[in-house]
């Protein structure tokens, strides 16, 4: 079982807010997912973003690729720095 991390989409139309998941490759977008990393509101003035950190870690540790947009969603977090700092050692 291939596993990413993504979005996945809630809230009205052109009003979007999104959890990031950890979820099969193969299950549809907003469909079955493991487990609920964080949150990403981009519609806020702020664009407020959530994640846990320890959650995200573990996932890419034991093998889950992120989207593109997940990607850098953790950069700016710093997570994906963490990730490669663990990875050269």
């Amino acid at each position: 079982m291939a596993v990413k991390l993504r979005l996945q989409r809630f809230g009205a139309k052109k009003r979007p807010y999104y959890r990031i998941v950890a979820a099969d490759s193969k299950a549809p977008r907003d469909g079955r997912f493991i487990e609920i990393i964080g949150t990403y509101h981009p519609i806020e003035k702020d664009n407020i973003l959530k994640i846990d950190e320890e959650k995200a870690l573990n996932w890419l540790n034991n093998g889950a690729q992120p989207t593109d947009t997940v990607r850098s969603l953790l950069s700016r977090m710093g997570i994906m720095e963490k990730f490669a700092k663990r990875n050269k050692r």
